[in-house]
């Protein structure tokens, strides 16, 4: 099932990944709890996740969205 990454704060839709794009986002990140949705990415996580090889299209829709000064929280939301 494709799944959307959404900037949270814009509601501007980063792209589509794959269910195994998101467990890899979630194996790398940490979630609050089961329901938990977002995350806060910035140039640190970003080189962080490149680091541990993360996918190179999820880390290209993440680098369209981060400044050098500040992160954005990104969340995933399921396609209808």
């Amino acid at each position: 099932m494709p799944l959307k990454l959404v900037n949270k704060d814009t509601g501007k839709v980063l792209g589509t990944i794959t269910t195994e794009q998101l467990q890899q986002l979630k194996d790398l990140l940490e979630e609050e709890d089961t329901q938990d949705h977002d995350y806060y990415i910035d140039r640190d996580l970003l080189d962080y996740l490149q680091d541990e090889n993360c996918d190179a299209a999820v880390l290209e829709l993440l680098r369209k969205e981060i400044t050098d000064e500040e992160g954005v929280e990104i969340e995933w939301r399921e396609e209808p």
